[in-house]
């Protein structure tokens, strides 16, 4: 019995994906195995290698978003999930803003993030 969930995202960008993980200070691999219980393994188009024995994984859609794929119960022995899945999400949303306002060539935009 697998103990992997998979759940739909907004995110699309592939290397704004990786960048933000990389941002944050987590490993990326890519075209790898998400590790979870007992060894169970899925393989992933991008994978946060997190510390301990649990990993979160992102795979392509035919629509071209992402869906996340974890153990998540695994993923919460060592980290806060909500805020680890929440700080990425935000940290990807900067980038792509970033990313979207630099090549309509306004180089020196600022984000604001307004917490509610």
């Amino acid at each position: 019995m697998s103990h992997f969930s998979t759940l739909r995202t907004k995110i699309t960008d592939a290397e704004i994906l990786k960048q933000s993980l990389r941002d944050l200070g987590i490993t990326v691999k890519t075209e790898a195995d998400v590790r979870g219980y007992n060894g169970q393994r899925v393989r992933s188009d991008i994978v946060a290698v997190l510390e301990g024995e649990y990993d979160l994984g992102w795979s392509r859609n035919s629509d071209g978003s992402f869906d996340l794929i974890a153990d998540l119960w695994g993923v919460a022995k060592k980290h806060n999930q909500t805020e680890l899945i929440n700080s990425i999400n935000q940290k990807y949303a900067v980038n792509k803003t970033l990313t979207e306002v630099k090549q309509r060539g306004l180089q020196n935009a600022n984000v604001k993030l307004v917490l509610q």
